[in-house]
């Protein structure tokens, strides 16, 4: 099964690939560089904003009025602007443990509450100042913390399973827990996949419609199927060794999108890196339920 590209982007850190079924289209961030891209799939056509912080991860807001955001100095609502500027407001500060720290990985449960991860950008430092935070009804609330790179949020088809990684070479560790979709709770942690016995890190994450966990490895160029009960179902390939997301979209929802990152270097051997590909795994996904929080 080949990978088609969709766009040469060439971002530092693609990542939060979201389909808008409205628009046909296939949003996405290149953390670094603060922007916000969206691909039109029916003219492959363009276009990006620029924001005034990086950018970790984004959710369309159920009020139709923007995106939420995953920011360095907390959540935002940000609205793009005809001049390619994203207007940016600050919902919610953030109180991060260290200096150098930012919003990472993120996506909403199907109750539409805002889950998302922090990080210390210094990654060689091995620091376990990440926290997990959920954010809904105005309120950002820590509810895990020791991690060091918080990735992988997904939720099952009922909602009642959270899962989370963490990508440190130290960690490599899937998680899930039963999720408590009243409070918005996590509990009953216990370890779903041990990346260290697959190839690649775990970087971020989907689920579809069976009900399967797809994951990126980084640095193995491959993105991984898991079944509900933790078994490696199968393996797909993209001409990149750092995928770093991955989102169902498409008319059908039957075409997996996968973000990647651009490392610094010789890139001889990976001249797509950073660029957003397409692959048809022959599953379905679900549609990624709106903010409304």
């Amino acid at each position: 099964m080949q990978a088609e590209l969709i766009f040469d982007a060439r971002n530092g850190v693609g990542e939060s690939p979201v389909w808008s079924a409205s628009e046909q289209a296939l949003y996405w961030v290149d953390i670094p560089a603060g922007r916000l891209h969206r691909w039109s799939a029916p003219d492959s056509r363009v276009d990006s904003w620029q924001s005034d912080e990086m950018i970790g991860c984004v959710a369309r807001r159920a009020d139709g009025q923007g995106w939420i955001a995953g920011q360095e100095s907390g959540i935002f609502q940000l609205l793009p602007q005809a001049d390619g500027r994203l207007a940016g407001t600050r919902l919610a500060a953030v109180e991060h443990r260290a200096e150098g720290m930012r919003f990472n990985d993120g996506r909403c449960d199907r109750q539409g509450r805002l889950w998302l991860g922090s990080m210390l950008m210094d990654m060689a430092a091995g620091a376990a100042l990440g926290r997990l935070y959920r954010f809904g009804d105005g309120q950002l609330e820590a509810q895990l913390g020791g991690l060091i790179v918080p990735n992988g949020l997904a939720f099952s088809p009922d909602g009642r399973t959270l899962y989370l990684s963490d990508s440190h070479p130290d960690v490599q560790a899937i998680w899930a827990f039963d999720y408590d979709i009243d409070s918005g709770t996590p509990h009953h942690r216990r370890l779903f996949v041990d990346m260290r016995q697959h190839a690649g890190r775990p970087d971020g994450a989907a689920v579809d419609a069976d009900g399967c966990y797809w994951i990126c490895g980084n640095d193995a160029g491959l993105i991984h199927r898991f079944t509900p009960d933790g078994r490696l179902d199968r393996s797909l390939a993209v001409p990149v060794k750092k995928p770093a997301m991955c989102a169902f979209g498409g008319p059908g929802l039957d075409t997996l999108f996968v973000t990647s990152i651009r490392p610094a270097g010789d890139l001889s051997d990976q001249p797509l890196a950073g660029g957003v590909f397409a692959l048809q795994p022959g599953v379905r996904g679900i549609e990624e339920p709106l903010f409304n929080g």
